[in-house]
């Protein structure tokens, strides 16, 4: 019938691309050396200039200041949010998986973000804290640690956190809503929402009491 509308052929080139360079090690060996240096984590210059641009969000007033390390690359998200800053000497990498940063946010000085991170609005990052949400495999003696497979498990960090200079979190974990972990902390475990944390391993030390209102010391 003239009036039976058809339905467009889906757009299943780009997908197929990828599914042919993906099963093809030699091939996805050429890709990847296209894109970065040998044996660099980091992207090259022309995908950071004509490639990266078209990839990567960037939000209305957000900063990246002049001396940081941002080693993005196209095959994985890196978002910045408005009005959120990276300070400098900060790394951010996104090879092993997406970096989400949210709005009104600060990546404090000398900070590293490994994803996949997920890292929410009106976040506080103190200096010298490490994200990553990359592993490495070490069971197989006959390799090299640094030849077994990378795993990875997303780091989310929700709004309104607060997180102090020198503190590692480690993949997998979720920081909840509105949560302090103290300077130096090791944080293995999720954090409740309305915490505060500290230690290695971190610990709950205080929680918000909606009945009491007020924020009471854990024995």
């Amino acid at each position: 019938m003239e009036n039976e509308k058809k339905t467009p052929p889906p757009n299943i080139g780009a997908s197929s691309l990828m599914s042919r360079i993906k099963s093809n090690p030699r091939l996805k060996l050429f890709v990847i050396n296209l894109l970065t240096p040998r044996n660099q984590a980091r992207p090259r210059l022309w995908v950071k200039l004509f490639l990266n641009p078209f990839k990567h969000k960037r939000g209305r007033h957000s900063c990246i200041r002049g001396r940081t390390r941002i080693d993005v690359f196209p095959w994985n998200d890196f978002v910045l949010g408005k009005d959120s800053t990276i300070e400098d000497f900060a790394t951010v990498n996104n090879g092993a998986g997406p970096v989400y940063i949210g709005e009104r946010s600060r990546i404090g000085l000398s900070c590293t973000v490994i994803g996949p991170v997920t890292i929410g609005n009106d976040i506080m990052l103190a200096q010298n804290i490490v994200l990553s949400g990359l592993n490495h495999s070490f069971e197989d003696l006959s390799k090299p640690i640094s030849h077994q497979k990378q795993t990875t498990s997303m780091i989310t960090v929700e709004d309104e956190v607060w997180i102090g200079a020198n503190v590692v979190i480690v993949a997998g974990v979720r920081v909840g809503k509105h949560s302090v972990i103290a300077a130096g902390s090791i944080v293995t475990k999720d954090v409740p929402p309305f915490s505060v944390v500290g230690g290695n391993p971190a610990k709950i030390l205080k929680a918000y009491n909606p009945e009491t209102k007020l924020w009471e010391r854990k024995i």
